[in-house]
């Protein structure tokens, strides 16, 4: 199984290609995730013999799975530069510690430190799915430490979610000190619809969507048309969503929310989720995106412990404000406020909220 792509921003020409590690590789695929794993957020702490174990025993993990791993052409050497790995086992294999019999379980996904950010994970997670599809498997699962957030932000972004109800039954010698939280990707059965973490490849389309769903309906100010498109920011510092069309990949909508512990407006207060720029693209419209949207981001503040979903609206956005009332929402006007806009236009906000509890 090969997935060729180029890296951006590349090292020269560089080509990435993911296939089944070469037992000469052994040695180093040890030695990656041995590496990549010392310089995460919890490199600090010390590592069990059980951990160890895993990590240096590649030979094995190939025996009971697949080991797969991301290699960059380099010059003569046919083999490759190994820059990448991941071990894929189904239920019962020794390195398994999660899967039920109709899923794959993905462990030690690892990446050069020198080749972070570039990419690999995200082909990688793909190449996984592809094998867990083939195996014919309902999902693909993994854990995570709660701290290692770059991680947990490629998995949002290929359609993972959590699950909460397998936390508390994920029992583990390797890593007794680390709270670890459990990933799911259904690979059958799918809705038509799905929500995931926007890509950066797909900012600039958002922007496009959200532009034309604002600028559709509302009289809209450069500046704040300016801070609509402004997408890349925003994905960086807080989270950036969108509904994705499930068979044609098409996207569909987008809402805004901030990472955990955080807030993306001046609305929120300590354990309040808050959310901006829902947008649903025009051709789209009328096949549920924007209740789906928001559902989404009650069910993620439910999963952070938040008390409350808050959300300002603009008073002209109608439409949205009988999307809120059918859901639940109420106005919270004690929250209310207003501010001048451009050309000294006074702009009201109303506040709406979402009791989680």
């Amino acid at each position: 199984m090969n997935h060729d792509v180029n890296l951006a921003p590349a090292r020269g020409d560089a080509s990435l290609t993911v296939r089944e590690a070469l037992p000469e590789e052994y040695p180093r695929v040890a030695e990656l995730v041995v590496a990549a794993f010392a310089a995460g957020p919890y490199g600090h702490l010390p590592v069990s013999p059980e951990r160890r174990d895993l990590m240096a025993n590649t030979a094995a993990r190939a025996a009971e799975g697949s080991v797969l791993v991301a290699v960059v052409a380099a010059g003569e050497d046919p083999s490759g530069t190994l820059v990448g790995t991941v071990t894929l086992v189904r239920s019962g294999a020794r390195s398994a510690r999660l899967a039920t019999p109709d899923e794959v379980e993905l462990r030690l996904l690892a990446v050069d430190v020198a080749w972070q950010g570039r990419g690999v994970a995200d082909i990688l997670l793909e190449a996984s799915l592809d094998l867990a599809r083939a195996a014919g498997a309902a999902r693909l699962v993994l854990d995570t430490g709660s701290q290692n957030y770059a991680a947990q932000r490629s998995y949002y972004r290929h359609g993972f979610s959590r699950n909460t109800a397998r936390d508390a039954a994920l029992v583990s010698v390797e890593k007794p000190e680390i709270t670890a939280w459990v990933f799911e990707r259904p690979l059958t059965d799918l809705p038509p619809v799905t929500v995931r973490m926007a890509r950066p490849v797909e900012y600039a389309a958002i922007a496009d969507l959200s532009a034309a769903a604002y600028t559709g309906d509302y009289e809209v100010s450069p500046g704040y048309l300016d801070s609509i498109r402004d997408v890349a920011p925003r994905a960086r510092e807080h989270e950036v969503w969108v509904a994705v069309d499930t068979e044609t990949g098409e996207l569909l909508g987008t809402v805004a929310t901030p990472r955990a512990g955080g807030a993306i407006s001046e609305l929120a207060l300590p354990g309040e989720i808050d959310f901006r720029l829902l947008a649903v693209a025009p051709a789209a419209r009328g096949r549920g995106v924007g209740e789906l949207l928001t559902r989404f981001v009650l069910a993620l503040g439910r999963e952070r412990g938040c008390t409350r979903a808050v959300m300002n609206s603009g008073v002209e956005m109608v439409g949205a404000h009988r999307l809120y009332a059918k859901l639940g929402f109420a106005r919270i006007p004690e929250r209310e406020t207003s501010f001048v806009g451009d050309h000294g236009r006074i702009v009201h906000l109303l506040a709406f909220a979402y009791d989680l509890g």
